[in-house]
């Protein structure tokens, strides 16, 4: 048997306007067009189905068994077109898709719930893929092209690969077990901390915030925790003292005092990072949403 070719959506447009109206003249206005390149369509199109779809004048105009039985799918193959314009418009203006989000774990006690929730009232359509990771391994997974976006703390200062912003600057707090001598001084500076034995981040985990650390008072690090909660639990249990951005005043911990530095104005800096040749428009959205969160 003979193949026919596909049919095309602009007839089907015309054959199911002209099903709706049933009249040449009002089908025609409809569509925009003069009435002979209506019938011009509507002939290609039954020409392909190999049968008439509507009866003509003098009679009235009426749909054929053939018509009738056209005419759901041509609908169907509309709405399917409609659909997937609405879907590809939405991916590309960043409205549809999944973004993935690296966070550093201490961000969770600052910017971070705001940011997604502003985001999400704008974008409410994304999927997030947030994941909690330290400053080394989300560089790397942004690298690598497994993260779009990072909010992490102390940047590289150059990064061929990568683009970064700072959104947010804070100061360094003292870290001490309440019944810590050290405790009962309302103020500390950095040197008074770097003869008791200290608690810390790895220095793989974030070397820009360790070095940044280490370089106030040159602490004694006994203990490497990877998480700033549990740096606080550690210093809990006196195992130590810390120097932490001072957001990490927000761990409610019994044991635990948090002292205002003095002697330094030293600040910890918190950045938004992305491949600099990534032109997604979902990263492009967040970026504007830090820019201008209302």
């Amino acid at each position: 048997m003979e193949q026919r070719p596909e049919l095309s959506l602009p007839p089907l447009h015309a054959f199911a306007v002209l099903a709706e109206e049933l009249h040449f003249g009002r089908a025609a206005a409809r569509l925009g067009i003069a009435q002979p390149p209506l019938s011009q369509q509507i002939r290609r199109l039954e020409d392909k189905v190999g049968a008439p779809l509507l009866t003509r004048p003098p009679g009235p105009v009426a749909l054929t068994p053939a018509g009738h039985a056209l005419l759901p799918a041509a609908r169907q193959a509309l709405a399917a077109l409609t659909e997937g314009l609405a879907a590809a418009r939405a991916a590309a203006t960043g409205r549809t898709g999944t973004l993935r989000l690296g966070f550093a774990a201490s961000l969770a006690l600052t910017l971070l719930p705001e940011l997604l929730r502003t985001y999400l009232d704008h974008y409410p359509q994304v999927r997030l893929d947030i994941r909690e990771m330290t400053t080394a391994p989300q560089l790397t997974a942004l690298r690598e092209g497994d993260l779009d976006v990072g909010l992490l703390r102390e940047p590289p200062p150059d990064d061929p690969d990568l683009s970064f912003r700072t959104i947010l600057t804070e100061p360094f707090v003292a870290v001490l077990p309440r019944a810590h001598p050290l405790a009962a001084h309302r103020t500390l500076t950095p040197d008074q901390l770097a003869e008791h034995p200290f608690v810390l981040l790895p220095r793989e985990a974030g070397p820009g915030l360790h070095d940044r650390i280490t370089d106030l008072c040159a602490p004694r690090v006994t203990q490497h925790a990877t998480e700033w909660q549990t740096v606080c639990a550690l210093v809990e249990t006196g195992l130590g003292v810390s120097l932490a951005p001072a957001s990490i005043r927000r761990i409610r911990l019994k044991g635990v005092a948090f002292r205002p530095l003095t002697g330094t104005n030293a600040r910890t800096t918190v950045a938004v990072a992305w491949r600099g040749d990534d032109d997604s428009p979902l990263v492009a959205n967040l970026l504007k949403t830090i820019t201008h969160p209302g």
